[in-house]
């Protein structure tokens, strides 16, 4: 599988794609983001009903859009990357 990753406001966003073999929709899109400080979030899926699609590349590419929005909603609107402590 090829990797595909970017770099976007200074993160690195990495997509983690899943398959599911047997499945019409066997990739399950999800990515890593890594911050400037070398921080690395675990995986972060798609939204349920995004999630799943029928070719890796699609998944990848809708994996490196998601990883971008959760920069932008950290970095603009301050909601974490990363769960807070309890």
């Amino acid at each position: 599988m090829t990797l595909m990753q970017c770099t976007y406001r200074d993160h690195i966003i990495t997509a983690d794609v899943l398959e599911h073999e047997g499945s019409p929709m066997p990739w399950a899109g999800g990515c890593q983001i890594t911050t400037p400080e070398g921080r690395a979030t675990r995986r972060l899926p798609l939204p349920l009903g995004y999630a799943f699609m029928a070719e890796l590349e699609q998944a990848q590419h809708a994996s490196i859009a998601h990883g971008k929005w959760l920069v932008d909603q950290c970095l603009d609107h301050g909601k974490p990357l990363f769960p807070q402590a309890a």
